[in-house]
C-alpha cells in the first residue's frame, strides 16, 4: 500500500448518503455511533413513554421495620397512568409469624423512613395470603375506585383526590408495603417504594453503551 493510503470506512444512511472517514477519526466516529445509539434510545422508550408506565420497587426487610426480622421479600408496584390502574406484585418467605395484614401506608413526613396511616383497603389486600410464613401476591387495582383506598385516607376526598395523593406518596419515596403478622402486630417487614427506570428504555441504553465501548476497544487495537 502507498505510504499516503488511508484506510476508509464507508457507511450508507437511509438516506442513502456516504459518510467516509479517514483512519484515525475515531473521535468522529464514536461521536455519530454515540448519536445514533441515543436516537435508537428514544426509539425503543418511545411506545413505553406513551403508554405511560411508571414503576416502583422495594426489598422488603425487618430492618426498615425496625423488627430484626430475618423475614425477606420483595415488592413492586407498576402503575399504567392511561389505564388508571396499578398492579402490585410482592413475595415474602422467612417471617417468625404468620401474616395477618399488608397494606400500603403513606405518606410519611420523610421519604423512606416514618411511619404513615394506610392508603390501600382495610383490614387487608383482598386476596393477600394470610395465615402462612411464605408467599406471592399480584393484583390489580383501578385507581379511580374508592373502594381501591382506605376510607381513611384522604378524608372525605373523591376517588381522583386520593389517587393523586397516593401517586404523590409513591413518587416522593414516602409510601411503603408492610407486611403485618401475628408476631408484630404493626408490621414485621417494610420497604419503602423507589421509582425505577422503565425496563427496556434501560436495557436499550446499556446495549447502546456496551457497543460503544467494543467499537472504542477494537479501535485502539487495530
Amino acid at each position: 500500500m502507498p505510504a499516503a493510503a488511508t484506510l476508509k470506512i464507508t457507511a450508507e444512511s437511509p438516506l442513502n448518503q456516504r459518510w467516509t472517514y479517514a483512519q484515525g477519526n475515531w473521535s468522529a466516529i464514536m461521536k455519530k455511533l454515540l448519536a445514533i445509539a441515543c436516537c435508537l434510545t428514544i426509539f425503543v422508550a418511545g411506545p413505553a413513554a406513551h403508554a405511560e408506565l411508571l414503576f416502583y420497587e422495594t426489598p422488603l426487610d425487618g430492618t426498615a421495620s425496625g423488627t430484626g426480622s430475618s423475614g425477606t421479600g420483595f415488592a413492586k408496584i407498576t402503575v399504567d397512568t392511561m389505564a388508571s390502574t396499578y398492579t402490585i406484585d410482592a413475595m415474602f418467605t422467612g417471617l417468625s409469624g404468620t401474616v395477618s395484614a399488608a397494606h400500603v401506608h403513606g405518606p410519611t413526613a420523610v421519604a423512606g423512613t416514618g411511619n404513615a396511616g394506610v392508603m390501600t383497603p382495610t383490614p387487608t389486600y383482598p386476596g393477600f395470603p394470610a395465615g402462612g410464613t411464605s408467599g406471592s401476591y399480584n393484583m390489580t387495582f383501578d385507581l379511580t375506585d374508592l373502594a381501591t383506598y382506605n376510607g381513611g385516607f384522604v378524608s372525605g376526598g373523591s376517588a381522583a383526590d386520593k389517587m393523586n395523593a397516593f401517586l404523590g406518596a409513591l413518587a416522593d419515596g414516602k409510601a411503603y408495603l408492610n407486611i403485618h403478622t401475628s408476631t408484630f402486630g404493626s408490621g414485621e417487614i417494610r420497604g419503602f417504594f423507589q421509582a425505577v427506570p422503565e425496563p427496556a428504555a434501560a436495557a436499550m441504553a446499556i446495549a447502546g453503551l456496551g457497543g460503544l465501548a467494543l467499537v472504542r476497544r477494537r479501535s485502539r487495537d487495530a
